[in-house]
């Protein structure tokens, strides 16, 4: 499969200005951040939670603890992901139980990683309140869940995908839009 680049949806000024807002919204809906704790969904989920979590100490001051999550073996379609999945065992980092716990990730697309999230999050423990961050959201649900959090809405359709590029991650950085050809 080929594919090739459609449209920019997002600069690298972009990404951060869609960060800043994202922060204010969290303190905003939970009344500071007490008792909250972000957890990236390995693997551009990560950076932008770390992102978050300084946005968010310099509104509130204090920065929430940031933890790791590896969904990989929780995943529904697992044989489809690789033939042997690279897992690496991150511990979590923070504890769970009675915190609101916000889980990040870079697109929400179909929602089965955000249900293996959340199943994986539970095993950890009982969060008071889980919530969802996602910088993307380019619908084609096939489970019921939504962010509580979007950075941009995108509409795609069946042969497009996002493509969110990090500079902890990848050699440059912004959202693209690309195509698959042939």
């Amino acid at each position: 499969m080929q594919i090739r680049e459609k449209a920019q949806l997002m600069s690298a000024a972009e990404i951060d200005r869609t960060l800043v807002r994202l922060a204010h919204e969290m303190v905003e809906r939970n009344n500071g951040l007490a008792s909250v704790a972000l957890v990236g969904i390995r693997r551009r989920g990560v950076p932008l939670a770390e992102r978050l979590a300084a946005r968010l100490e310099l509104i509130e001051k204090a920065k929430p603890p940031v933890g790791t999550l590896d969904v990989t073996l929780y995943r529904d379609d697992l044989s489809m992901v690789a033939a042997q999945p690279v897992v690496k065992e991150l511990p979590l980092g923070l504890p769970v139980d009675g915190k609101t716990i916000i889980l990040v990730d870079d697109v929400l697309y179909t929602g089965r990683t955000i249900r293996a999230s959340m199943n994986a999050l539970f095993n950890l423990g009982r969060p008071a309140r889980v919530q969802l961050c996602v910088l993307i959201d380019r619908g084609w649900r096939e489970l019921p869940i939504e962010a509580t959090y979007v950075g941009r809405h995108v509409q795609t359709t069946a042969n497009e995908i996002i493509e969110v590029r990090l500079r902890e991650v990848d050699p440059e950085e912004r959202v693209m839009l690309v195509e698959k050809v042939g």
